[in-house]
Order: structure tokens, then sequence, then C-alpha cells
């Protein structure tokens, strides 16, 4: 009998609302999201192109939320379709930075939304580029409309970016949507990290958010190292006729042989 794993559904996560952090990771890699699972991660944030079977039986558990990139669909109708896709291919939940109306489009369907508040990078211009938000009185309280809106709009969630800690705990405890933190302090519902970053994979400049575990880059270097020098050994064994040797090529028995070049030599007339 097939082993069934317990997946959190949206009612499970907001049931968690207040009572402890959960975890969350932007994984884009089949590696990465079975990494996951195995550690026990709550969320994932994903390509919509990841999910499908193999991503779920190797990643039975974490609630999946693949991102509707902003930009790559236009109108709601773009957006129901996307979504119903990646929910059917084994997405929990859409991340969507567009419009309100189009929010409201794909809850009317019953579509958990995740939204986004703060620093929102597709819509950075509008708010100085990419830094800080919510540091201003006013900035705060455009934070919280925000907040509000998304809310009555019908999402039951929303990342909420490089705010201040402060900021983010007060609007967390005041909305009923799951409060998802990147560089918002601990006041949220949940702690959201890139692979990249965690895995020091990133070889550009890490958020201050951030926090890195390991050292990925410096691993792929070596690995890139080693690369290299194995492909130049090889082209050098081939060079010199160093490869192949006997040991890497198939045998044929003796009389086998003999009664296939008589015939060649019978086709072809040499010998």
């Amino acid at each position: 009998m097939m082993k069934k794993h317990k997946r959190a559904t949206v009612a499970d996560l907001l049931a968690e609302k207040g009572k402890r952090q959960l975890t969350m990771l932007r994984v884009t890699s089949l590696e990465e999201a079975e990494a996951a699972e195995r550690a026990g991660i709550d969320i994932v944030s994903v390509p919509p192109s990841l999910l499908g079977p193999v991503f779920r039986e190797i990643a039975p558990t974490p609630f999946a939320i693949p991102g509707l990139e902003y930009g790559d669909h236009v109108s709601a109708e773009d957006y129901l379709r996307a979504a119903f896709a990646a929910l059917k291919v084994g997405g929990d939940a859409v991340y969507c930075a567009a419009s309100l109306q189009t929010i409201r489009r794909l809850r009317d369907e019953g579509i958990p939304v995740c939204g986004h508040l703060g620093l929102i990078p597709s819509k950075a211009t509008w708010t100085g580029g990419f830094r800080a938000v919510g540091k201003t009185a006013a900035s705060a309280a455009e934070i919280w409309r925000q907040t509000k809106a998304l809310e009555e709009a019908g999402a039951f969630a929303a990342e909420i970016e490089v705010v201040p800690g402060d900021v983010a705990a007060v609007i967390s405890s005041n909305t009923s949507m799951l409060m998802i933190s990147m560089g918002a302090g601990s006041g949220c519902d949940a702690q959201y990290l890139f692979a990249d970053d965690v895995l020091g994979a990133n070889r550009d400049h890490y958020p201050r958010h951030a926090k890195v575990y390991r050292n990925f880059a410096a691993e792929h270097d070596r690995l890139q190292r080693e690369r290299i020098a194995a492909f130049t050994e090889f082209a050098e064994d081939v060079r010199t006729g160093a490869y192949p040797e006997k040991r890497h090529c198939v045998g044929i028995d003796e009389a086998e042989l003999k009664i296939f070049l008589d015939r060649l030599a019978g086709e072809t007339g040499k010998r």
C-alpha cells in the first residue's frame, strides 16, 4: 500500500498563527525540494515549472506556493489559468503581486492567494528602489492600509519584506492573514529565506536579512576546477592513446571474429 503523507492545508497554517514560527524557503531545484522535505521545512516557494509528480514524490509534505511572477501574466484570466495549472500539478496556493481585482478573482474561484507587502521587487520603483519600507509613520500607515486591502480582497497570507520588525509585528497581530517575514523580524507568523542565501550559493550581494549557513559557492568553484582537470586529462589520454584501454572495450571470441572477417573479405575483396 502506498504510504500517505499529511500535507498542511490553508486552514492548518492559519490555525498556527500566533502559536509558533513557521519556516519557509525559496527552492528552485528538486535537490533543494528534497532537502527541504527532509529538514522539515513547513512551506516552500517554488517556480511553477518545478511542480509535478516527481516534485511531490520527493517532497510530499511541504505546503508549496508557486509564484505567478508579475509581468509573466497580464489579465486576471491569465492569472486564473496559471493558478489552476499550478494547483493541478501539486501547488497548494499561489503567490500573486498583481492588483487587488486579480486577487479577488482568484479568491472568488477558491484559489488560496499569498500577496506581498513592504518592499515588492517588481514594484520597488514606487518605494524608492531596493530599500526598507515602513521606516516613517506615513510609510508604516500605508503598509497597514495595504494589509487591510489585501485581507479584504481575500488573500490568506502575505509576504512582508524588509519592514521594521516593530511595525511588522503590530500589523501581524492585527490581521487574520498569515504574515510571512522576509527581513521583517520575528513578530510575524513565518520566517522566509532563499535557499541560495542559506546555502551560500549566491555570488552577488547578500541582503541584510539573509543568514548564510554553508559555502556552496566555494564548493562549486572547487568542483569546477575538478571538472576542468578531469576533462583535460581525458583529452590528453585520447591524444596519447592512453584511452581507451583494452578493459574499456567489448571483446569478441576469436573464432567469431575470423568468421566475420572472412565474410567481410568475401564482400569487399580485401583480406
